[in-house]
């Protein structure tokens, strides 16, 4: 909703509406698209510009006839494409001026001018305005001074005036959408703030960590079978264990099972358990994990290792509470909330006759897809300190600190382990770095050390890894980042040196910088 308090006081508005009325001899007002006058008009300190305008503002009904009038004004405002029009007001050859004010087509209201009338008026045209605003309860002597003083305008000023009350309304339009833009900003930095960098175990600020942290609060106190899907090394066993103990249930067992750890046989026993004599060796009885996790929750790891015929075994379960222990007769009955994760791809699977169906749709009540390393780039800076400290105190080390370029080398390498590589990377560093206070790049690992910022299409400091199928436009603007990045790396990251090396302006490559996603220090800072 428009601030009108704060449109009424803009400056360059009251100067507009101070120039107007000096030239054209009209008043100036803000009306919202319900009618409602927003302006000081019917104050009683206000200065009229018009004196016909002021005698009728003392009129009985003067403030109800403008309603009308406005309201008129308002009406035709909506049904048409016009941004401003002049147009006769209940006074007979006497005119008012109306301009749209709008924001991304929706209609907010008018900006008026009134009143006026043309230079071709007559002597009885103007003796019918007389009579009309006498009718209205005015005197007389005002009759006659407000219709004498009437400004008479030529078509020219006021097309003119037309114009002028059209760049009053833009300017309402402009105010308004950026008031509006900072409030949304304003709101989206609370958000922020409200941010969380840590859910349970997993750390993460960058915009894909936080939609997860938002997923997996709504869905932790349900009961939904939940799938995560991710590349190995990515944190899936936190996820679950984050939505376990931020369930109703994180007072019970969690257990986790990696699924292509076993054969078929086995992981029938381990799951389901069997009873004593069912095989060779069976000496006893044995819980399974389903048994074992009842009334908490299983983590099954690598679903999509599972064979057919135990993907049979477990959807009876997922579906029915049971399942039958291996050389047992008598079904059991569970209460286990099922967690699945994977890396492989169970859609392809499922076409090619690898994966059952009704199982995916089962396990896939709420999908968690966690992000591989190189794709929330602002989150390595966070999980090598929150790495590194751990391991300095674990070690009982003062907290070491980060070199710049050891940073950098960081940031360009792709994490092919994803987290878990990266955690293993800083465990090493610690170590091989012993006593020294700052982490060079002559403590990382080669493969890191060395530079691996692999440009667009993979070359390696050439252009033969651009892609040369596919359109020009996405060629060119392969070339185009690979010849900023490099340039960025040999120019330091000066954007200046380099834009006059490109032969373009600083602003462009600062725009293309950006597109390309290629600001290091920006996602140094995560921002």
């Amino acid at each position: 909703m428009i601030d009108w308090k704060t449109i009424k006081d803009l400056h360059a508005n009251k100067k507009l509406e101070e120039i107007i009325g000096k030239w054209f001899g009209v008043d100036i007002f803000y009306a919202d698209r319900h009618g409602n006058i927003h302006s000081s008009i019917f104050d009683k300190d206000y200065q009229f510009v018009s004196h016909f305008f002021k005698i009728q503002s003392h009129l009985p009904h003067g403030k109800d006839l403008l309603i009308q009038d406005i309201e008129k004004g308002l009406e035709k405002l909506n049904d048409t494409n016009e941004q401003s029009f002049y147009y006769d007001s209940f006074f007979p050859h006497v005119r008012m001026i109306a301009a749209k004010i709008e924001s991304e087509g929706e209609f907010l209201g008018a900006v008026f001018a009134y009143p006026y009338v043309t230079d071709q008026i007559t002597t009885s045209e103007l003796k019918e305005i007389e009579s009309r605003i006498i009718e209205c309860g005015a005197s007389d002597e005002d009759a006659g001074s407000s219709c004498k003083n009437l400004k008479k305008l030529k078509v020219h000023e006021y097309e003119y005036l037309k114009e002028l009350i059209g760049i009053v309304a833009h300017e309402v339009s402009s105010v308004y959408e950026e008031v509006n833009k900072r409030e949304a900003r304003i709101l989206d930095l609370n958000a922020e703030l409200g941010n969380k960098y840590r859910y349970h175990n997993i750390v993460g600020k960058s915009k894909k960590m936080q939609e997860i942290y938002h997923l997996l609060t709504k869905v932790s106190n349900s009961e939904a079978t939940i799938l995560i899907q991710g590349e190995n090394g990515t944190g899936k066993e936190m996820v679950a264990k984050a939505i376990h103990f931020n369930s109703s249930r994180k007072d019970s067992v969690f257990v986790a099972v990696n699924c292509s750890a076993f054969n078929d046989n086995l992981l029938d026993s381990e799951l389901f358990g069997h009873v004593k004599g069912a095989f060779t060796g069976a000496v006893k009885d044995k819980k399974g994990f389903f048994e074992v996790s009842n009334g908490g929750t299983l983590f099954l790891d690598e679903i999509g290792d599972m064979s057919l015929s135990m993907q049979v075994k477990l959807l009876r379960v997922l579906q029915e509470g049971t399942f039958l222990p291996v050389g047992a007769t008598q079904p059991k009955k569970v209460n286990v909330r099922v967690l699945a994760a994977t890396n492989r791809p169970l859609k392809e699977m499922i076409t090619k006759g690898e994966f059952r169906e009704d199982l995916y749709y089962r396990i896939n009540v709420i999908n968690v897809t966690i992000p591989p390393l190189r794709e929330r780039i602002e989150d390595i800076s966070l999980l090598m300190d929150v790495f590194l400290e751990k391991k300095c105190a674990e070690m009982g080390y003062p907290l070491k600190q980060w070199g710049k370029k050891t940073l950098e080398k960081m940031i360009d390498y792709k994490w092919p382990g994803n987290v878990r590589e990266l955690q293993n990377e800083v465990e090493r560093v610690v170590v091989l770095a012993g006593d020294a206070k700052m982490i060079t790049p002559d403590d990382l690992s080669s493969n890191i050390s060395q530079d691996n910022s692999a440009p667009v299409g993979g070359a390696t400091g050439n252009l033969r890894g651009i892609n040369a199928k596919g359109t020009l436009r996405k060629a060119l603007e392969e070339v185009e980042s690979f010849m900023i990045n490099e340039g960025l790396k040999r120019c330091n990251f000066n954007k200046s040196r380099l834009s006059k090396e490109l032969g373009i302006s600083r602003a462009s490559l600062i725009m293309k910088v950006d597109k390309y996603d290629l600001d290091k220090r920006k996602k140094v800072a995560g921002e």
